[in-house]
């Protein structure tokens, strides 16, 4: 049986559906907003898994690109791993998602979102989010949901919810915001430096949404709802967990106030280890259990010492950030690098600048996208200490480079002001907790340090948060060992003038407005405390670009020239950075952005390039090249692209039968123009046999250059034929010049003095 629910919102009907496709799985969604539909399914494993500890969530979002219709790109057309965008969508629906799964879980829980088709009115993230919900909210897996999804643009000084595409890229703010009914638990946005008071408002905005897509998944649940499932819960042996309260606990509280990450973590380690071989007898063959409970209290202490004494493991004051040092310069042969510490999270990046054909295509479902701001994120096991294999980017590599990616565009120039592609790459070589707002730091500085005019420069800070009951805590410049014992992780990047990104994760069922806006405030005074830092060391970008920077100029050309440039199979663009060294390239409006390692290099390809677009005119001189020869004359090219004919009365002062008497092919030969015909074609003249052209002077020279009783015997008539004849096979040859593909084959005789019909 079929059941549907609707509502608008932004003036848009949701329509959320079930029991018409994928009955099988645990609960299924068909979510449809105008073009777009989502297929959110959740299905849960029937037995715990043994071992585990941890609960096994798994959100997937599965891009089809049938979805826009289109075939993908490539030799696989069954597509490949998924997309960046793939990995942060899901990220976006696991993060809401996790914290409302009942404590102690440890069946294998799937979720999966297929959007089936895509309209861009209506983008397809936040609704899978909503789909996924649904999906659980009506399966026979227990959750404690719902959640809403939406996002929040702004336009024309109002808040717009779920914008288009097009709306998204003109607004000043995007914003996705989840939560249930009564609190936010998950944020997401990137911003034109927004203020905090109007990202909380935005968030106000977007939580009455979210409450009536609950009510109405609520409803659905009501319709066609599962009984929730009977499963086995892991939980810590209650017995075991008070005696490592009372008998250890003061121990562990001093175990953890160790200000060194690694000499507190092996400290700890030693205790638990004490700890379990202590109380082994008390509770035989129960050492795992033994083993929990002393993680369990760990973070209880952690968090009583944070709440009730308002101190944290490493000393610092709830406000109080790290330490900071700031290095710039430090890779000689890059284009720009940072070096950020912060306490014992260290980010090196590396800033590369490229040309404009170095940017990135995205192939995504909201359409291409050419990205020349790009940012990618690597975190090494050494950097905390481990030794594993090394594989590619996982979900989280994927996820803190787009983060800090998304922090510095709105201070990005545009490609007028800079015409450079920027590649930076964050190596996370030290960790102890938050190291997207390190590399977000380390960002700004590799791009001041290689001289990239960005419009103000960025930091970022993460806030962790500590509740007890009615009681909480926010910590400003969250640590490892925060981030593990407590409830939130809230990163908030901007300049000096307003927040540019935000990400909020938590681990409680969410936050209430009274904790959000503490921390925005909060947060605000730890940005700036940290950019002070980093303007004590560089306070604006460098002046000059490295010297192994490409150097990029630009030339306007005739957007109907720009074939010309390009040349049959890409030819003249070929020769002209062959020539030169420099990379070229062009835009549709007819700007060319010539990329060069030196000056000259740069200077001579914008001069081959104003020559190929310049209009030829009678009486300007060139050196030209021999690239043909034919009964007529020469062929040179005098221009990458462009070839006229020399014939042979204009090779030589002294009359010559064919052209290879005085030319082969290879020469260089100063030539001047003497003729463009009105189809274009030009006819040249070795430089100093530059009078008019017409065939009676060639006729004259050839009649000059005959000798000996035959030819002299010869009538009138047999003198005018061939004249005529010549005459007609040069303007062939002309024409076949104006049509040539490059064919250097010789043409037969009979072809060669064919005139053009």
């Amino acid at each position: 049986m079929i059941n549907t629910v609707e509502g608008t919102f932004g003036g848009k009907t949701l329509r959320l559906e079930t029991g018409k496709v994928a009955k099988q799985a645990g609960g299924s969604c068909w979510l449809q907003m105008g073009d777009t539909i989502i297929l959110g399914t959740a299905t849960m494993a029937p037995l715990a898994r043994e071992g585990m500890d941890f609960f096994p969530l798994t959100c997937d979002y599965e891009e089809r690109k049938y979805a826009i219709g289109k075939i993908p790109g490539g030799f696989v057309k069954r597509g490949g791993r998924p997309s960046d965008k793939a990995i942060l969508v899901s990220r976006l629906i696991d993060r809401p998602v996790r914290p409302l799964f009942p404590y102690g879980m440890r069946n294998d829980v799937q979720v999966i979102a297929t959007p089936l088709s895509v309209g861009h009115d209506n983008l397809p993230d936040v609704l899978a989010v909503v789909a996924a919900s649904t999906a659980l909210m009506i399966s026979d897996i227990p959750w404690n949901g719902p959640i809403g999804c939406v996002r929040v643009g702004k336009l024309n000084g109002e808040f717009v919810i779920n914008p288009s595409l097009e709306e998204t890229d003109s607004s000043e703010l995007d914003l996705i915001v989840a939560g249930t009914k009564d609190v936010v638990n998950m944020l997401e946005a990137g911003a034109q430096e927004v203020s905090e008071e109007e990202i909380f408002e935005a968030i106000k905005f977007a939580h009455a949404a979210i409450k009536e897509q609950c009510a109405m998944q609520e409803e659905l649940a009501a319709k066609v709802g599962k009984p929730k499932r009977e499963i086995t819960y892991h939980l810590v042996n209650e017995d075991i967990l008070t005696a490592v309260r009372e008998r250890c606990g003061a121990e562990i509280r001093q175990a953890i106030q160790n200000p060194d990450k690694a000499a507190r973590e092996s400290g700890i380690t030693d205790l638990k280890n004490e700890i379990v071989a202590r109380l082994a007898a008390d509770f035989p063959d129960q050492e795992s259990d033994l083993g929990e409970a002393v993680e369990k209290v760990v973070k209880e202490q952690v968090r009583s010492l944070i709440i009730e004494e308002k101190i944290r493991p490493d000393g610092r004051a709830l406000t109080e950030v790290r330490k900071i040092d700031v290095e710039v310069g430090l890779l000689p042969r890059v284009h720009g690098s940072g070096l950020f510490t912060r306490g014992q999270t260290q980010v090196l990046t590396a800033l590369v600048l490229g040309a404009p054909d170095d940017a990135q295509t995205v192939d995504g479902l909201e359409g291409d996208m050419v990205k020349r701001y790009m940012h990618f994120y690597n975190f090494p096991p050494y950097s905390v200490g481990e030794a594993r294999p090394l594989r590619g980017p996982g979900r989280r590599e994927v996820g803190h480079g787009a983060l800090a990616e998304r922090a510095l565009l709105p201070v990005i120039p545009s490609l007028e002001e800079f015409p450079y592609v920027m590649q930076l790459t964050s190596e996370a070589v030290e960790s102890n907790g938050s190291t997207s707002m390190a590399s977000t730091c380390g960002s700004t500085l590799a791009l001041m340090d290689g001289g990239v005019p960005i419009k103000a420069p960025v930091s970022g800070v993460a806030m962790g948060l500590m509740t007890r009951d009615d009681q909480f805590e926010v910590l400003t410049d969250l640590q490892g060992m925060e981030d593990f014992s407590g409830d939130m992780d809230f990163k908030v990047a901007g300049t000096s003038k307003g927040i540019t990104a935000i990400q909020l994760d938590t681990k409680i069922r969410g936050l209430t407005y009274e904790i959000i806006e503490r921390t925005l405030s909060q947060a605000k005074e730890g940005r700036a405390f940290i950019l002070s830092k980093m303007l004590e060391v560089i306070d604006a970008p460098k002046p000059n670009l490295s010297p192994f920077a490409p150097s990029i100029c630009k030339v306007q050309i005739n957007p109907e020239k720009i074939g010309a440039v390009i040349g049959p199979g890409g030819k003249n663009i070929k020769q002209i950075e062959a020539e030169t060294g420099a990379k070229v390239s062009i835009e549709q409006d007819g700007m060319v952005y010539i990329a060069a390692m030196d000056g000259p290099s740069g200077d001579r390809a914008i001069q081959m390039i104003k020559a190929i677009t310049a209009d030829i005119t009678v009486g300007e001189d060139y050196v030209g090249k021999v690239t043909r020869l034919m009964g007529m004359g020469a062929f040179v090219e005098f221009l990458p692209g462009k070839e006229g004919l020399v014939h042979v009365s204009h090779l030589s002062e002294t009359p010559i039968r064919r052209p290879e008497d005085v030319v082969k092919v290879g020469d260089t030969l100063p030539v001047r123009v003497i003729e463009v015909d009105s189809q274009g074609r030009i006819n040249l003249s070795a430089i100093g046999l530059d009078q008019p052209f017409d065939s009676s002077q060639i006729k004259a020279r050839e009649d000059r250059g005959r000798s000996g009783p035959r030819d002299r015997d010869r009538g009138s008539r047999d003198r005018s034929q061939r004249s005529s004849d010549a005459d007609r096979g040069f303007r062939g040859a002309v024409s076949a010049s104006a049509t040539n593909t490059g064919d250097d084959e010789e043409e037969s005789p009979k072809a060669r003095f064919r005139p053009r019909r």
